[in-house]
């Protein structure tokens, strides 16, 4: 389950991504119940022109419908291989277009391709673009449509610009293309269709078949199966080795995966769409890796131990290394193989491990790992000392690795390995966990902050690891992204949101305030609050209480939260306080604190929301007896055990796509936390909203979209017949065919005027 947090990187996609033509919206703020904001009286269905204000007034329209308040961004960022370089992609009146940039004076030196110059159409827009390695052709993608998180197909177009020509990637009357990738030499093109793994040679415009055998439901070839892509977070299956001389690429075979059927309603009779979906316990596809030889058209199966996933390919720097990682069902042991293209024997590709770590509860999968060029050592991060640190490995697994970081806070995402410096990039918590700032560490250890300014930070590399572009945003500033040179001063601003800035201004938007508190365990415990304008201790206020609480994300972080920001402040200016904590469970403050809840999921994140709100009801200026709690996926989860178990303290609740027994739930993310239902039961069975239905008091809007392919329909059904059971009222609302993200068209502004409402009524 990646984090679904209602904003942010919560569901893929949550507000719109285009503004319809005939959008329009009204100036008028309409408001439920009559409401004091600044000694300004709203009354009831009296329409209220915000000019009449002292401020403007944050609406639905706006946030979910205008796209008034969308920060701008720099797109598409490619770092060319000079080092010197780097493109864009953006709009103009000759329709996309890549523009080159120098990183020394962040000026625009040339324009590479437009929708004119590639098809003769302003009209025809670039989806996305990648450039073969000598940067002579460019991938262009169009037609693009989603998938699941991550899949997408596409239809797509090789241009050359050295003669300015563009042709098809393959006939599009075969289908849409997935996953298309140049090989390092530039002369062809891997890409998925139908299940099925081709080579296209560029020059000659002829397709090589790898694989034949792909049928739906049955067997993928070259791409992820639906559970991977979502909780091992990619959907790619093709991996060409550096020199281009072998395409590795997994084979799912889910014949024997139990299908989840949804229905798709619109027409007389509703067809279901179909799919494989391993539940927690259930049977997972059979996942292998074959390895095609290019120019001996052949492909060779790699051998590995029996093991239940490998959601890890790599290739070393020497063209022959292949790195696997793999892991067992419990996901508390990883290793990893390494297999030597050279020594094929036969039809097989023999592998030994160079390295192998365990752990008494799970181990958390991340990208952190990088090959270097001596073919001997390669970096990577682990919580083997208790927090998520760098170290430098030997392929030699009788070498000791080198320990790189440390400290009490984690490293979160390495960004590159600068070898000719010996110097690794990389964010981490290590200003606290609700700060992100980037890092750079050396060989022998020396660590430096590039940018100590409070909030969050993010970079893009160039490739001599000379330049960045640096995007810097905190909790009540949108993203500011600056050109910077290796010492980190900044050579030229490239965006920094000045107008959303002034606006944010116009609308009185309140600071949200960072605060602790300590739970029954005795942790401090991190939170926010967002005060309503004309705040004042000596009144009370109603609170709605935001919340998440799964593994993998903060909900408290200094960083700007986006259309959650906006909502939160139209909260606000309708007289409530905003708040919102992450409970024991969360990431960025080691791993005794993330894996506290390990095999019972709910159980400590409940009680530390029940004491947060304790702790609220405990504050002068918090009406006690108004308190109430929103979330969206896991937040939904906690929403519906707050109410229940927690019903003294919240008076009511929105719970979103919740989940309501994680048996429902798919067997990676599931059992990664809880392990198998028929290995813990009582943990499934004691922390399922389901089982605590009779408890519920307070009023409770329970939603779900019909066509939720991560946390099933299912689940908010068992919710309802466990209400209806305990003769309990509540309110449900179903979004047909929407998925896990509820929105398309007017959706997501229809489901925030409902919370809206329910907010007035009932917090």
């Amino acid at each position: 389950m990646a984090a679904e947090y209602y904003t942010g990187r919560a569901l893929a996609i949550l507000c719109p991504t285009t503004t319809p033509d005939d959008m329009t919206f009204s100036p008028l703020f309409r408001i439920v119940n009559p409401l004091v904001v600044c000694g300004y009286l709203l009354f009831t269905a009296a329409p209220v022109l915000s000019q009449d204000l002292p401020f403007q007034l944050f609406t639905n329209d706006l946030i979910w419908y205008s796209g008034e308040f969308r920060s701008e961004r720099v797109g598409g960022i490619r770092s060319m291989d000079d080092g010197k370089h780097y493109t864009s992609l953006e709009n103009s009146k000759w329709g996309s277009t890549i523009v080159k940039y120098a990183y020394k004076t962040g000026e625009a030196v040339d324009t590479l391709a437009t929708s004119v110059s590639v098809f003769g159409d302003s009209e025809q827009s670039f989806d996305g673009y990648e450039f073969s390695s000598n940067e002579r052709a460019i991938l262009i993608s169009t037609e693009t449509e989603g998938i699941y998180r991550h899949s997408f197909s596409a239809n797509f177009h090789v241009h050359d610009l050295s003669n300015n020509t563009t042709q098809p990637l393959s006939d599009f009357s075969l289908g849409k293309q997935r996953l298309a990738v140049f090989s390092p030499n530039a002369n062809q093109v891997a890409f998925m269709r139908n299940n099925n793994v081709f080579i296209a040679d560029i020059a000659n415009g002829t397709e090589t078949e790898v694989t034949t055998d792909g049928v739906v439901n049955e067997i993928i070839n070259g791409a992820t199966d639906w559970v991977y892509e979502e909780e091992f977070g990619d959907d790619n299956g093709l991996f060409w080795s550096p020199d281009g001389k072998f395409l590795a690429f997994y084979r799912f075979d889910e014949t024997a995966v139990r299908e989840f059927s949804m229905p798709v309603y619109g027409q007389l009779y509703p067809e279901p769409v179909v799919f494989k979906y391993p539940k927690a316990g259930e049977i997972n596809a059979e996942v292998s890796v074959l390895v095609h030889d290019v120019a001996g058209n052949v492909n060779v199966p790699v051998m590995l131990p029996k093991t239940e996933y490998i959601p890890r390919i790599k290739w070393g720097a020497d063209n022959k290394q292949l790195i696997l990682m793999t892991m067992n069902r419990h996901q508390n042991i990883l290793n990893l193989m390494m297999a030597n293209c050279e020594d094929m024997e036969g039809n097989e590709l023999t592998t030994q491990s160079i390295w192998e770590e365990q752990s008494s509860t799970y181990i958390d999968l991340n990208d952190d790992i990088r090959f270097l060029q001596d073919g001997k050592s390669f970096v990577m991060a682990s919580e083997r000392d208790g927090y998520n640190h760098l170290y430098l490995f030997s392929t030699d697994p009788a070498q000791p690795p080198v320990q790189l970081t440390s400290g009490n806070w984690d490293v979160l995402e390495v960004y590159g390995v600068d070898e000719q410096r010996e110097q690794v990039y990389f964010t981490s918590s290590v200003q606290g966990a609700t700060q992100t700032h980037i890092g750079g560490v050396s060989f022998g250890g020396n660590m430096e902050v590039v940018d100590e300014t409070a909030g969050t930070h993010s970079a893009s590399y160039s490739n001599s690891f000379d330049y960045s572009i640096h995007v810097h945003n905190d909790a009540n500033t949108p993203p500011v992204y600056t050109l910077r040179n290796r010492q980190g001063n900044v050579v030229r601003s490239l965006k920094d949101n000045a107008g959303l800035v002034q606006k944010m201004k116009d609308y009185y938007a309140q600071p949200k305030s960072f605060f602790s508190f300590e739970n029954r365990a005795g942790d401090e415990l991190n939170a926010w609050m967002i005060t309503p304008p004309g705040f004042s201790e000596d009144k009370e206020y109603p609170v709605y209480v935001a919340i998440y609480g799964g593994p993998g994300v903060n909900t408290v972080e200094d960083a700007w939260g986006g259309a959650n920001y906006y909502w939160h402040q139209m909260l606000a200016q309708n007289g409530y306080i905003v708040v919102s904590c992450d409970p024991r469970g969360t990431p960025k403050r080691g791993k005794a604190f993330k894996h506290s809840t390990y095999k019972e999921l709910g159980k400590l994140e409940t009680e530390d929301f029940i004491d947060f709100g304790k702790h609220l009801q405990g504050l002068s200026y918090v009406a006690s007896d108004r308190i109430g709690i929103q979330g969206w996926s896991y937040g939904g989860f906690m929403t519906l055990l707050c109410m229940t178990k927690g019903s003294d303290v919240f008076a009511a609740g929105i719970s979103v796509a919740p989940v309501t027994n994680w048996r429902y739930y798919d067997s990676i993310y599931t059992e990664r936390f809880m392990q198998t239902p028929e290995e813990n039961a009582t943990g499934y069975d004691d922390n399922s909203p389901v089982n605590h239905a009779e408890k519920l008091i307070g009023p409770l809007l329970l939603v779900h979209g019909s066509a939720d392919d991560n946390v099933h329909y299912q689940n908010s059904m068992e919710m309802v017949n466990a209400l209806v059971s305990a003769n309990k009222d509540f309110d449900f609302f179903a979004y047909p065919d929407r998925n896990h993200g509820i929105y398309g068209g007017n959706t997501r502004l229809h489901l925030f005027n409902m919370m809206m409402d329910f907010v007035h009524e009932n917090f």
